[in-house]
């Protein structure tokens, strides 16, 4: 279960690092739909490509994951609002739908490792 958990802490981080370094302008043009400033956006992606960060840093210090995944989690939660708001189809909620999913995987192991091992 651990190995499967890294994988998928890999999996999440190297995503979001993906979409927003080499689709960026995508990104761009979703943040002017939500109407959102440049500094949002800058500021969403700083904090997005850090928790990625950790959460692959967290293969080696586990310490790390637990609110990483959480803080990264709410990013999808907020991307899910806005993608309602704006009232997209379903394709373009499914992306952060499926990283939502993952960092709620990745949390409940987290947890779950940190109560029955205590540091």
């Amino acid at each position: 279960m651990e190995n499967l958990t890294q994988l998928l802490q890999i999996v999440l981080a190297t995503s979001v690092i993906y979409v927003w370094i080499f689709r960026f302008h995508n990104v761009i043009t979703e943040f002017k739909a939500f109407g959102l400033s440049d500094v949002t956006r800058n500021f969403v992606g700083a904090s997005k490509i850090a928790l990625s960060t950790l959460l692959i840093a967290g293969v080696w210090n586990p310490s790390l994951v637990f609110y990483s995944a959480i803080l990264m989690g709410c990013f999808m939660i907020s991307a899910q609002y806005f993608h309602f708001k704006i009232k997209n189809t379903f394709i373009k909620h499914l992306p952060s739908l499926i990283l939502l999913t993952l960092c709620v995987f990745i949390t409940l192991f987290a947890f779950t490792e940190n109560i029955s091992n205590p540091s």
